[in-house]
């Protein structure tokens, strides 16, 4: 005889792996939210030259860790208000 699994042990466990960006604090003036600047280098989509593409990010920084000009990593996260969906990984340089 076979043995039959229920249908949870059949799935298997769903790994979702978190964005992460790395760019430069702009602002901190905000309680517990930097304001994050990100530039991505890509390709001109008719050209192919590499033109720098800059978006911000609202941050959540818990213990006011970063301060402007610092380099940091930051990852995606659940949605903290209207606009902060990004958390601070680690602050990589001063």
């Amino acid at each position: 005889m076979s043995e039959q699994q229920s249908p949870q042990e059949t799935q298997e466990a769903v790994v979702h792996v978190r964005k992460t960006r790395t760019g430069m604090v702009i602002s901190n003036k905000m309680t517990k939210t930097l304001v994050v600047e990100h530039v991505a280098r890509v390709p001109h989509p008719t050209f192919n030259k590499i033109v720098k593409r800059t978006k911000k990010y609202y941050v959540h920084d818990e213990n006011g860790e970063a301060q402007i000009g610092d380099k940091v990593r930051i990852v995606e996260t659940r949605p903290l208000s209207k606009t902060k969906r990004w958390t601070l990984e680690k602050v990589l340089s001063h």
